[in-house]
């Protein structure tokens, strides 16, 4: 039987994609999630996470701190374009990007590990609910200082020796999770 399942399955073509243009993807309705993304180290991170928020149709990046923006070719060489299709903004200090989120009515919630966090798989929005997430630095995670000013923290079950994801994979686990739940 999976045998017979397996033989006809094929790849999708480009068309059958149904792939937008950018001026599609721009015009299009944004799922209202923001994601934020404080002091990244690498550039890499930061290309991957821009186009997951492109794949996911995200509202917005903004990117604080000490994180590469656009353009960067590292950045470039991960985002697949996605650079040029995704809302994107810089902070120099993380507490202006929340001031205007929350002046814009988000919830904003740190990815962390956290005492109180709560766990992804259980957390629970309305589909209209504007949500910001705080993506941290590769080694630190989230600052405290910035963990204070949220609405709390939402945590990653890791069942495993380590404790930690790259903030890449951190962000489409968690992107994904928040996605699914609004569609």
């Amino acid at each position: 039987m999976l045998c017979n399942y397996i033989c006809c399955m094929r790849k999708l073509s480009m068309t059958e994609l149904r792939r937008k243009s950018v001026e599609e993807f721009r015009q299009s309705e944004k799922i209202p999630i923001v994601i934020v993304l404080e002091n990244i180290r690498s550039a890499y991170n930061v290309g991957s996470v821009f186009r997951t928020a492109d794949a996911f149709l995200l509202q917005s990046i903004y990117i604080c701190g000490y994180t590469a923006y656009p353009p960067h070719k590292e950045i470039k060489k991960t985002a697949l374009g996605a650079e040029e299709t995704m809302n994107w903004k810089y902070f120099k200090k993380i507490n202006e990007a929340i001031e205007e989120l929350r002046k814009e009515e988000y919830k904003i919630f740190a990815i962390e590990q956290a005492l109180n966090s709560h766990l992804l798989q259980q957390v629970k929005f309305k589909k209209d609910e504007k949500l910001a997430v705080v993506f941290g630095n590769e080694v630190t995670g989230v600052e405290q200082s910035t963990i204070e000013l949220t609405d709390g923290c939402i945590e990653i079950p890791q069942l495993g020796m380590k404790h930690s994801l790259n903030i890449a994979t951190a962000a489409g686990v968690v992107l994904w999770e928040l996605v699914r739940k609004k569609i």
